[in-house]
C-alpha cells in the first residue's frame, strides 16, 4: 500500500508514516500529539526541518571544519552505544533463574503488616471527647459523626481510610493503630493535623509476596544486573587490549 504524502519539500516527500514515527520517537510525551492538531504541528516541524536541510545542503555547511567536528562527535557517540548494545545483547534471564533467585532470597519479599482504620478529624481534644461521649452513648455511629464533625476529606467516607502499612502516617497516628484491637476505638489522639478519633477496622498479617506478582519486576531487575556485569566484564578486557593511561588526576 502506498504511503501517504502529506507535504512534499523540494524533492522530498514527507509521509504520514514519517509524522507517526516521529511522534512515536517522543515516547510518551508524543501522546499529546497524536490527535489532528498535533499530527499537524508535527508535520510543520518536519517540513521546517526538510527546508533547513536543502539550506544546510546548498550552502554546502557539511564541508565545514566544525560541522565535521559535530558529526565526528555524534559518530562516536553512536558507536559506542552501539557497542554496549553489542555487549549485553546475549544477556538472558530465564524464568528459571528467577524463581530460583526469588527460592533463595524469600526473606527480601515479605509485605509488612497492614491496617485497615477510619478517623474522625476536629481541631480541638474538647470537640473530640464530645463525639467519642456520644458514639460510645449509641447516639450516633462512626460513620455519621465523621460525615458530620471530620474535617479530612475521607470523612465524607465515614472517616475511611482504607489499608495502609506502617510508616505511611504520621508517628503518633501510626502507633495509636498498630497497637489497636479490631473493632477498638480510641481517642483523642493528638498529631500535626488535630485531634483524631480512630477505629481500627481489621489487621492484615504480615505475609509473603507470590512468585507470580514480583516475576517481572524480578526478571527486569536480574535482567539489569547482568547486563552491567557484561559491560564492566567487556570494559575489563578493552582496559587491557588498548591500555589506558591517567597520569594526572583531575
Amino acid at each position: 500500500m502506498e504511503e501517504k504524502i502529506l507535504a512534499v519539500v523540494g524533492t522530498k516527500s514527507i509521509t504520514e508514516a514519517d509524522v507517526n514515527n516521529f511522534i512515536m520517537q517522543m515516547g510518551q510525551r508524543g501522546q499529546a500529539y497524536m490527535n489532528p492538531q498535533g499530527k499537524a504541528m508535527v508535520l510543520e516541524q518536519l517540513i521546517n526541518r526538510a527546508l533547513l536541510v536543502l539550506d544546510a545542503t546548498r550552502n554546502l555547511y557539511e564541508r565545514e571544519p566544525e560541522f565535521k567536528a559535530q558529526l565526528a562527535r555524534v559518530k562516536e557517540d553512536l558507536l559506542a552505544n552501539y557497542a554496549v548494545e553489542k555487549a549485553v545483547s546475549g544477556v538472558r534471564v530465564s524464568d528459571a533463574d528467577v524463581e530460583t533467585y526469588y527460592n533463595e532470597n524469600k526473606a527480601q519479599f515479605v509485605q509488612g503488616a497492614t491496617v485497615n482504620a477510619s478517623h474522625i478529624l476536629v481541631d480541638s481534644e474538647e470537640k473530640a471527647n464530645e463525639i467519642l461521649a456520644q458514639i460510645n452513648a449509641g447516639e450516633v455511629t462512626f460513620e455519621d459523626a465523621a460525615k458530620q464533625h471530620s474535617t479530612c476529606p475521607s470523612g465524607k467516607e465515614g472517616g475511611s481510610l482504607g489499608d495502609f502499612g506502617r510508616g505511611q502516617m504520621v508517628p503518633e497516628f501510626d502507633e495509636a493503630c498498630f497497637s489497636m484491637e479490631v473493632g477498638e476505638t480510641r481517642g483523642p489522639v493528638k498529631t500535626q493535623f488535630g485531634y483524631h478519633l480512630i477505629r481500627l477496622n481489621s489487621k492484615g498479617e504480615e505475609q509473603e509476596m507470590p512468585f507470580a506478582a514480583i516475576k517481572d519486576q524480578l526478571k527486569e531487575k536480574l535482567t539489569g544486573e547482568k547486563q552491567q556485569q557484561a559491560y564492566q566484564s567487556k570494559i575489563n578486557q578493552l582496559k587491557i587490549l588498548y591500555p589506558v593511561d591517567k597520569p594526572t588526576l583531575l
